[in-house]
């Protein structure tokens, strides 16, 4: 933790919207951090459990929903399907960095190598979801404002290098490095303000902003 942070504590946060998940134990790890109905896809079975795809459009027209995935493509793939039957002002998603490892409870890891949901620590998920909890007002500058434009400018879409550029933003911001360039775009509008953004821009990747003001 950074100074200036929110202080993280070891309650539940309260979530005032549904959170997708992929298996049981994604379930598990987060009932110990939030509270908040939990929505569990049983991997591609979604993809023909068609009660559990109207429960989804459902909860979603109610309060729209957070998309919560390993950062695995097998997760990709279920955020891209939930992107497909959802509208897109309805669905929030949050992502887990790429750290190899394993879960305890395995005894062979994923094929893609990577922790998922549930090897995250809790303090992670917990920062993760704070800004979304209830009653948060952390005092921090609005979020967003960061443009397809500005993604071009600064040599993030269109030009030569841009998915290796792209891919390493998304690394050091923790993010999955396979997100296409408008899912990374959301995501940053998610998590930093523009002014932010412009930062990260010369300390990780030692781009200076050329975006417009």
């Amino acid at each position: 933790m950074t100074d200036g942070e929110p202080q993280l504590h070891t309650g539940k946060l309260k979530i005032n919207r549904p959170v997708i998940v992929e298996g049981l134990y994604d379930k598990i790890k987060l009932d110990s951090i939030i509270d908040a109905p939990i929505i569990v896809t049983d991997g591609f079975c979604i993809f023909r459990e068609h009660e559990k795809v109207s429960l989804i459009r459902r909860a979603a027209e109610r309060s729209g929903v957070i998309v919560l995935t390993d950062s695995d493509p097998a997760g990709m793939v279920i955020r891209n399907f939930i992107n497909s039957i959802l509208p897109k002002e309805k669905i929030t998603h949050l992502y887990i960095p790429e750290l190899p490892g394993r879960e305890r409870r395995k005894k062979v890891g994923s094929k893609s190598g990577l922790l998922g949901v549930e090897g995250m620590e809790a303090d992670f998920l917990r920062g993760l979801f704070l800004p979304y909890s209830e009653g948060v007002s952390d005092g921090k500058a609005a979020r967003g404002g960061i443009t397809k434009l500005d993604f071009y400018l600064d040599g993030l879409s269109g030009r030569e290098g841009s998915a290796e550029r792209r891919r390493a933003l998304a690394r050091a911001c923790g993010l999955p490095s396979s997100l296409s360039s408008a899912a990374l775009l959301a995501a940053l509008n998610m998590l930093y303000t523009r002014e932010e953004y412009k930062g990260l821009l010369n300390e990780k990747l030692g781009i200076p902003h050329a975006g417009t003001i």
